[in-house]
């Protein structure tokens, strides 16, 4: 059977248009677990049919092939281009070809194919990331410790012998390994980097909360001490087109757009775009790198710039500190001229960060110009189950296991694994961590998480193995401490 093949039944008629994306209700259904997996290795996926004209169809109804599909590429074919390993590309075009393949195949071929860059992973099924730097974490030198505001303070890092620090990719995120407030173990936490490694210094700025992390690092963290580092991560980072460039932040968020703020102004990447500059504080005391995001401005040639207190104090002057007493909203980005075609970069506390998105979205920004950062878990993607009330990540309720340590760093929990659970999903859901799935045997990749240290035993083994320094939750269990970008 081929996309695009053409079936009489009855009196209706009906074309193949897509194969079964297959998920983990077949496994339910057939008390397999694996069978999701084993449908796409052994190419079983089942195919839609799409309705061309309506008719009346009952049992004893032949089913006629009338018309064959242009390009004759199975459905068990065109399930294997994206699933399975080795993504020909002769093949892959082939089939995005096929003028019958439904809308939502076709964009995942032609994301396929627009890795030209050769990055490892499979481009549709989870966003890829240049190559890591260094597997794990590596010991990192302390060069200064900069007080930016009343509750942000800057580590600035380098390595003390080679290799040493190349720039990364602006608005990548680094994970640091400091001792945990007892002293008897670690946490690692996920920080954005705020530079783009001049000089082969990396710069992370950290706000102060109740976190083992953050109250480590302004209170214990000095120059000249050494913190062991993971490599820069992350796909929060500037598209390479020539549309105008929206940055939002508010607070601690500001850290990653700065890192792109950077980028801008050191390569003249901005010369011929209109880069607009949006940041949100509650006051002065609370505004880190304002000079600097200043002087940076002014190195550009096309700007806009929109600073909101909520809450300015005395001191703070209308026209010299800040432009409006209020929050960020989607009415004030209007105001301020931003086009809806732009590129719109988000970063900042979740409610701050959730009605930006919705009210963008209401003045008609489509979803794939909204690029967002969150310094916690991102929203959970669950099919089929029902919503329930949203829990801070804690330990799994009952005995607590004394297997592997798992950091989930953008949580802040440090827990230990137990052999009861499954898969490292299974854990993350006993903790409340938020977590991504659709298959959870290893076809889809929705649960793809970055591995920042550690190793993994998979079974089932994934049909497509994740990009380096990934790895897929679903099918994965921990045979050492690990830290996830979760």
């Amino acid at each position: 059977m081929c996309i695009g093949d053409r079936y009489r039944i009855g009196g209706a008629l009906f074309e193949v248009s897509a194969p079964r994306v297959t998920c983990y209700r077949v496994g339910i259904r057939m008390d397999e677990p694996r069978m999701p997996s084993l449908l796409v290795s052994h190419r079983r996926p089942g195919f839609y049919f799409r309705v061309i004209e309506e008719g009346e169809i009952g049992a004893g109804d032949e089913i006629v092939r009338v018309e064959q599909g242009r390009e004759k590429i199975t459905v068990a074919e065109t399930d294997a281009l994206l699933y399975l390993p080795n993504h020909p590309k002769d093949r892959i075009r082939l089939a995005a070809s096929e003028p019958s393949l439904s809308p939502g195949w076709r964009r995942s071929f032609c994301a396929l194919l627009a890795n030209t860059a050769g990055l490892p992973g499979n481009a549709d099924l989870a966003p890829l990331s240049p190559e890591i730097a260094w597997q794990g974490f590596r010991a990192l030198k302390v060069v200064d410790v900069v007080k930016e505001s009343d509750d942000v303070k800057s580590v600035l890092l380098t390595a003390a012998e080679p290799p040493y620090l190349t720039a990364p990719a602006a608005g990548s995120f680094v994970v640091l390994r400091v001792p945990d407030a007892k002293g008897s173990g670690t946490v690692a936490r996920s920080y954005s980097i705020s530079n783009v490694g001049e000089e082969g210094v990396y710069r992370v700025s950290v706000k102060l909360g109740s976190g083992d992390g953050s109250r480590y690092i302004h209170s214990s963290v000095h120059a000249g001490d050494v913190i062991e580092v993971s490599a820069p991560r992350g796909v929060f980072t500037l598209r390479n087109d020539e549309k105008p460039i929206v940055f939002l932040s508010a607070g601690i968020g500001v850290t990653p757009v700065l890192g792109m703020l950077h980028q801008l102004a050191a390569n003249h990447a901005a010369d011929n775009r209109d880069v607009y500059w949006i940041y949100g504080a509650r006051n002065g005391a609370e505004h880190p790198f304002a000079l600097e995001v200043r002087h940076l401005l002014e190195a550009l040639p096309h700007t806009h710039v929109l600073i909101a207190y909520s809450h300015p104090r005395p001191e703070d002057q209308p026209g010299r500190d800040f432009d409006v007493s209020e929050r960020i909203s989607a009415s004030a980005i209007q105001r301020l001229g931003a086009p809806t075609t732009a590129q719109f970069y988000i970063c900042g506390p979740p409610s701050f960060m959730s009605g930006l998105i919705a009210g963008l979205k209401g003045i008609g920004v489509a979803s794939v110009n909204i690029h967002t950062e969150t310094f916690g878990g991102e929203a959970s993607i669950t099919p089929g189950i029902a919503a329930r009330p949203v829990r801070s990540p804690h330990p799994p309720e009952g005995i607590q296991g004394n297997g592997p340590s798992i950091s989930f760093s953008r949580s802040g929990l440090d827990v230990r694994w137990s052999d009861k659970f499954q898969s490292l999903l299974e854990f993350a859901e006993a903790c409340d961590v938020p977590v991504r799935w659709a298959c959870r045997t290893g076809v889809c990749h929705t649960c793809e998480t970055a591995l920042i240290g550690g190793q993994v035993l998979y079974d089932p083994e994934p049909i497509d193995q994740p990009a380096d320094g990934n790895v897929l939750i679903c099918c994965a269990r921990p045979t050492t401490d690990i830290e996830l970008d979760l």
